[in-house]
């Protein structure tokens, strides 16, 4: 079963859309599946996130 994902818009200045870009080129994912991933693994380093949910692969 998919997990329920909420959207919203996201506005960041270019240099840094540039910059996700190139990353998540580096790892073979979207864009978004870049920005997703990294928020996921800061929220977990933070302690706010159960270790046990998967991070997403797009």
């Amino acid at each position: 079963m998919a997990r329920a994902r909420k959207q919203f818009p996201l506005r960041i200045p270019q240099e840094l859309y540039d910059a996700y870009g190139a990353w998540a080129s580096d790892e073979f994912r979207s864009v978004n599946a870049q920005i997703e991933a990294t928020l996921v693994d800061a929220a977990r380093r933070a302690g706010r996130l159960k270790k046990t949910q998967p991070a997403t692969d797009d």
